[in-house]
């Protein structure tokens, strides 16, 4: 009975973030003559909304540690990466974003199109060396229009309990434009499973971790450094 209550639950979460969706993407489109801190402003909006739908539907709630930890500057945002929820919840939680995504992503009907008006950037993982420059690039870019640039070092959803490859591209842009690191961890895989439709009812934990501050230090080194505390967090959540 506990698992037939749960999928209609989610079975409601899910049709109204199919009423919501659309029409927070139409309004962005709209806005595209505006900022792009604007426009990620409205988005965090369609954020709040997809919070309190799970929040009183699934009944999964969320709480944040090391709120102090958030800087008061565009920084870049170095987070585990294990369920959809976190590409909501962070919206909700810093300063207006952008992220860096797989560039099959833009391709999804609605969702794509409101990634590509927030101008988040694609990477083609084909194209090596160049994908890279283009990462340094386009961020450089946005943070310098005042966003912040949100990456998941794994690059795909990994659940809970395991451990990817961290990439080092995030920690390439953060040295090369010597801007602030904020590592992020939580345990949303516990509740939102890697592509599951199911939610668990509870509370995810996100940890903020202190403000890594770049200059004059190695890509490698500091990639290494996100991804031990990430992973040490986890276990405390």
């Amino acid at each position: 009975m506990f698992k037939v209550m749960q999928f209609i639950k989610s079975l409601l979460f899910f049709l109204g973030m199919v009423i919501i969706t659309p029409i927070f993407t139409i309004l962005i489109i709209l806005l595209i003559p505006l900022s792009g801190v604007t426009r990620s402003r409205v988005a965090s909006y369609w954020a709040h909304w997809s919070l309190f739908l799970l929040k009183h539907t699934c009944n999964l709630g969320f709480e944040v540690r090391g709120r102090e930890n958030i800087p008061n500057h565009p920084s870049i945002i170095l987070c585990k990466h294990q369920s959809a929820w976190e590409t909501i919840a962070l919206q909700v939680i810093f300063p207006p974003q952008i992220w860096v995504l797989k560039r099959e992503l833009l391709y999804i009907p609605i969702i794509g199109w409101a990634w590509m008006a927030l101008s988040a950037i694609p990477i083609d993982r084909s194209a090596g060396r160049d994908a890279l420059k283009k990462l340094v690039a386009h961020g450089k870019d946005r943070l310098a229009k005042g966003l912040w640039v949100v990456i998941f070092p794994e690059g795909t959803r990994i659940a809970y309990g395991q451990r990817g490859k961290y990439h080092s591209g995030g920690a390439l842009l953060a040295t090369q434009t010597q801007t602030t690191v904020v590592p992020v961890a939580h345990n949303a895989g516990l509740f939102w499973r890697k592509n599951a439709f199911v939610k668990v009812p509870g509370t995810i934990t996100l940890s903020i971790g202190k403000p890594i501050e770049t200059t004059g230090m190695k890509a490698d080194a500091l990639n290494r450094m996100v991804e031990d505390w990430i992973e040490a967090e986890i276990l405390t959540l």
